[in-house]
């Protein structure tokens, strides 16, 4: 695939793969376009916004391996986040960074769906002068990311000179990240290390999984916390970044996170759980810090959600 963006618009042109054969027109925009979803797809589509093979087709045509799509994704609003007035739980602050323990259930940035209510707007109320740091208007002061439903520990950069230190140290992988989890099922030894590449999903463009082609190499290691009655709580050291990866990396153990409804065995997935998010916590994060160079550590407290679940399963 070929793509080519300028600020906010995007030209499409890429060729369909042997995996997307058969497949419905705007389920394949909305699968492999990530700035797409499947309503702005159809929208597209039935504009003539995109073609195959420079011919006008309904959304529900069914694509064929080797056919071309083309067109573009036109200019979106540029929409700048707003100060809002939300708590959030400050672990450590000085004047360069912020430490701050997420809640679950919190966007740590705007975006599609959820434009207000990020810890982007509540950073904002906090401290003011945050909208001049990085690159990014929607993203000020966010180095790194945590899923919607991870809750836990979060470093935020308060000028731009923290900002670029402290990516420069996520890209070296000098930052240390320890993670607590829930997890299905009983492991039977009491520590290990997960080697496997994670990549978007090959027809699911908005997930990852264990890709043996294209993925990234990812390394978990982790080890057992306690064995409860039927699941574990485990420590998990990430010795790579890669988006969801603990929570893909033990779903391909067979032992799933608890609460997750999307790595998930099938047979789970639209049972109800008696968690109400995938049971996942950034305990502890270590880095360098950007004015000293001196390595500090700040833990994050571990929800009530997490600690009710666990004693369920005890």
């Amino acid at each position: 695939m070929s793509l080519s963006a300028g600020f906010f618009i995007m030209k499409i042109h890429f060729t369909i793969p042997n995996n997307l054969n058969n497949l419905r027109f705007d389920h394949v925009v909305a699968s492999t376009i990530l700035e797409c979803s499947r309503s702005r797809a159809v929208n597209l589509i039935n504009k003539g916004a995109l073609l195959i093979n420079g011919a006008v087709k309904k959304p529900g045509y069914k694509v064929k391996t080797g056919e071309r799509i083309k067109g573009f994704i036109p200019e979106a609003t540029i929409l700048i986040p707003e100060p809002e007035p939300i708590d959030i739980d400050i672990i450590h602050e000085d004047p360069y960074i912020l430490v701050i323990n997420k809640s679950p259930g919190m966007v740590v940035h705007p975006a599609p769906g959820n434009y207000s209510g990020t810890l982007v707007n509540a950073l904002l109320n906090h401290h003011s002068s945050l909208s001049s740091v990085g690159n990014d208007m929607s993203r000020v002061g966010i180095v790194h990311r945590l899923d919607k439903d991870t809750s836990g520990a979060i470093v935020v950069a308060k000028t731009d000179f923290a900002f670029h230190f402290l990516q420069k140290e996520f890209k070296q992988r000098r930052v240390k990240k320890k993670y607590i989890a829930l997890v299905m099922g009983i492991i039977k030894e009491s520590e290990g290390e997960i080697d496997l590449p994670v990549g978007r999903h090959p027809v699911k463009r908005k997930l990852m999984c264990v890709n043996q082609e294209n993925g990234k190499p990812a390394q978990t290691r982790w080890k057992i916390n306690k064995r409860l009655k039927n699941a574990c709580m485990v420590e998990a050291h990430i010795l790579t970044g890669r988006t969801h990866q603990i929570r893909v990396h033990f779903y391909a153990l067979n032992h799933p996170l608890v609460g997750d409804k999307i790595y998930q065995h099938r047979r789970y997935r639209k049972k109800t759980s008696i968690a109400p998010r995938q049971m996942l916590h950034s305990r502890q994060i270590s880095f360098r810090h950007p004015f000293s160079g001196v390595r500090v550590s700040f833990k994050a407290k571990i929800p009530e959600d997490f600690l009710k679940v666990k004693s369920m399963l005890e």
